[in-house]
């Protein structure tokens, strides 16, 4: 296993090596502390107010896409290897404004000032994405962005003019900094030693370019933390303040990054991001893809995975409810053996999962719908944007002749693990689908569940909640319900 203890990254077009980093130091801190770049501001630190929002440029190809992200909950060695932009790059050589902050100061779309330099670089991210973006694409972009004191009216008004004023990327520019990141890819591992910046404890990294690498490492390294989009280990850090003294970061494994069609099942590799995993998923489950589109934000879908989802064991994260439903499968990777197993299967206890020592989930196996199948999911929560899941419910019916042949229901915030209702369903298959049959199932979901009080939400409006959203499956799978909202602004007739 080759080493190379050097982060490269480019700042401002500028190649940046640092050596001996402390491995999980926040972009953020190493901004503001490190290198005097105090536009990026630190409010929440947990990934949710956006003030701290930068943007990524990773290769694609011979082009190079950019994203959005919050630099409080990413480490600094997942930087090696792409473009870093802050609010200080966006200024021209001359000291002009970049169309992004001009707009801003044209539509009065700041006050206090503290959230712009996020907001900023949220548009910024959005004005390279091809074609204009309409109003809808605008606030799921600006979702992540906390502000209190502006209004978003004129913020939005700044999103839609800076689509007519933003310059197309020169094409010269581009092709020197795709050769500069290209210049910048590595083919073997990355494997850094450093201290904590707070303790001065010794702590190890390492980023894997292939899977047999990572196979290879976390063998070595079994109690090592499996780092992926950061989002919830990130927060391990800038919260609970935990030395993380081993990582192992998935982001540079190929293998994990894909996305196959295999005929009568889509095989998720466990690295791919809630945004690269939201059209493939939200094709086959229209309601999967609105259930991804509101975990978090676009800061944090780009880079939260779909594996890390799973594997963290949150008895609160949206996906695995709607995966278990639709019969996912996982497939466990220890050494150069692997096992599969069903998705539900993994979740054992809070916090204890199907893992043994050496293993990481590899990939996420999903059946592609069936004739006369009925999926729904519903997340509800105190906000519809960026917030966590009061009770999230997931459904599949499959409807023969006016009999369930077939029925899977599972929640999560209902329990310590994503749950299937097993009496729930064992009181509703074979039966009539019939309103006397959904009764009977949301009786029987008294014996599923004894969901906890908490901040969001307390165990007698989780448990109704649960058993109303049964009937909502009912009545809009009978044509009781007219439409049905699956996005802002939008509606979709009941199947």
């Amino acid at each position: 296993m080759a080493a190379n203890g050097t982060i490269r990254f480019l700042l401002d077009g500028k190649l940046c090596e640092l050596e001996s980093a402390d491995p999980t130091e926040t972009v953020l801190n190493y901004l503001r502390y490190r290198a005097a770049r105090t536009g990026t501001k630190e409010g929440c630190a947990e990934g949710d107010c956006g003030a701290c929002t930068v943007v990524l440029g990773e290769l694609d190809g011979d082009s190079i896409r950019y994203r959005a992200v919050n630099a409080c909950i990413l480490f600094m060695p997942v930087l090696d290897g792409k473009e870093l932009i802050t609010v200080e790059s966006l200024r021209a050589a001359d000291g002009s404004l970049h169309a992004v902050q001009q707009a801003m100061v044209d539509t009065h779309g700041s006050q206090c000032g503290f959230c712009t330099p996020g907001i900023v670089m949220s548009l910024f991210a959005l004005s390279k994405k091809d074609g204009a973006a309409d109003r809808n694409t605008i606030e799921d972009a600006l979702a992540g962005n906390l502000c209190r004191c502006t209004g978003y009216g004129p913020i939005i008004d700044a999103a839609e003019q800076m689509q007519m004023n933003v310059s197309a990327t020169d094409p010269s520019e581009l092709k020197e900094k795709v050769e500069a990141l290209k210049a910048l890819s590595r083919n073997q591992t990355l494997a850094l030693t450093g201290k904590s910046t707070l303790t001065g404890v010794e702590k190890k990294y390492y980023a894997p370019v292939s899977i047999e690498g990572l196979a290879e490492i976390v063998e070595q390294h079994p109690d090592a933390t499996i780092l992926a989009g950061g989002t919830d280990v990130g927060l391990w850090v800038t919260k609970q303040h935990r030395e993380l003294e081993t990582v192992i970061y998935v982001g540079g494994v190929a293998e994990l990054q894909k996305i196959e069609d295999h005929g009568d099942t889509v095989v998720v590799g466990a690295g791919v991001s809630y945004t690269d995993a939201m059209d493939t998923l939200g094709a086959l489950y229209p309601d999967m893809g609105e259930l991804i589109r509101r975990i978090g934000s676009v800061q944090i879908r780009n880079s939260g995975t779909i594996g890390g989802n799973i594997a963290n064991g949150s008895p609160i994260g949206d996906s695995p409810p709607a995966l278990i439903v639709a019969g996912a499968s996982l497939i466990l990777q220890g050494g150069d053996q692997e096992r599969t197993i069903p998705l539900e299967d993994y979740f054992i206890d809070y916090d204890k999962q199907d893992l043994r020592p050496g293993e990481f989930v590899s990939k996420v196996i999903v059946p592609k719908p069936k004739n006369n199948q009925h999926f729904r999911a519903y997340k509800l929560s105190k906000r519809f944007d960026q917030d966590i899941s009061a009770v999230c419910g997931c459904f599949s019916l499959t409807i023969e002749d006016g009999m369930v042949a077939d029925v899977r229901i599972c929640y999560g915030g209902m329990a310590a693990t994503p749950k299937r209702a097993a009496q729930a369903e064992r009181a509703i298959n074979g039966k009539p689908w019939c309103e006397e049959t959904v009764l009977a199932g949301m009786k029987a979901m008294e014996q599923d569940y004894t969901p906890l009080s908490d901040m969001r939400a307390s165990a007698d409006y989780r448990l109704a909640s649960a058993k109303n959203l049964l009937m909502k499956v009912y009545a809009e799978t009978t044509g009781s319900a007219r439409t049905r909202v699956l996005e802002r602004g939008s509606a979709v007739h009941a199947g």
